[in-house]
């Protein structure tokens, strides 16, 4: 049996990236999955998005692992837009039990004039997405009254000060107290609710020059073969000597919180950080 077997597990950001990851994951051990994206261009995001095509392709990985997957286009930001694509996802799949608020943007900019649609897009799509998509899944968690385990994607920037990130760090600290309260107020109902904290990842999100600019600001036009340099600020970062952890190390943590094996397990923030935050 697999560690998740027979349950359904709702991922948001699910075209690519650590959605992806989370969903194929969870798959391998046993999930269906409600696979659920913006599949569009923010424009204030620093780095290309998730795509129709992309979605799809989560698709054919997942059934190629012989899972079910319900894959829906929706903004975390369109409160009822989501509420109506959980609901289909479960009516079809039959139940809800694990929620994985994935979706997430990032930009870069000092806090001190920063465009007032840049920080209200990464407020609304890593925050506020996180909220509604607790609201959408949770009654149908408590309608199955077998608990469940919701996880939360903050960062290691949601407990640590950077510069240029600024928004994005409110919004990842905000992303904590979430967890927290949650905790608090889902527990009688044996829903865990815990953060995973990723330090860099390697994902479209931080591989593109804008992004590394942050870390290579004396490069001109940074590349993935400079961030991998020995003596680069990507490594220099983190306790271990890696630029980036890859999408599977955060999969696995998702999934050990998704797990039985975390049972009594909830209100946590659990740091896949490569020593990023004792640094």
């Amino acid at each position: 049996m697999g560690r998740v077997e027979g349950k359904v597990a709702l991922i948001t950001g699910a075209a690519r990236g650590q959605g992806r990851s989370h969903a194929l994951r969870l798959a391998e051990e046993g999930a269906d999955i409600i696979a659920i994206d913006i599949c569009d261009q923010v424009a204030s995001a620093d780095h290309t998005m998730g795509t129709e095509e992309d979605l799809q392709e989560t698709v054919v990985l997942v059934e190629k692992l012989d899972r079910r997957i319900v894959a829906i286009k929706a903004d975390v930001r369109d409160r009822s837009a989501l509420e109506s694509a959980v609901a289909e996802g479960v009516a079809e799949l039959g139940r809800l039990d694990i929620v994985s608020a994935n979706a997430g943007i990032a930009s870069t900019g000092p806090l001190v004039g920063l465009p007032e649609q840049t920080w209200q897009d990464v407020i609304d799509i890593d925050l506020t997405g996180v909220f509604h998509t607790i609201n959408a899944a949770v009654p149908h968690i408590v309608a199955g009254g077998r608990g469940g385990s919701i996880v939360l994607t903050s960062s290691a920037a949601g407990a640590a000060g950077v510069q240029n990130l600024g928004h994005y760090v409110a919004a990842k600290h905000g992303v904590l107290g979430l967890m927290k309260s949650l905790a608090l107020e889902l527990g009688p109902q044996f829903i865990r609710v815990n953060s995973v904290l990723p330090t860099n990842v390697d994902t479209p999100m931080i591989q593109n020059e804008t992004i590394m600019k942050l870390f290579l600001p004396h490069l001109e036009h940074p590349s993935r073969a400079d961030a991998e340099k020995p003596d680069s600020n990507y490594r220099a970062a983190n306790v271990l000597p890696i630029p980036w952890v890859d999408p599977v190390d955060i999969s696995n943590a998702v999934l050990y919180l998704a797990s039985d094996e975390s049972r009594y397990v909830t209100g946590i923030t659990l740091p896949v950080d490569a020593g990023f935050l004792i640094k």
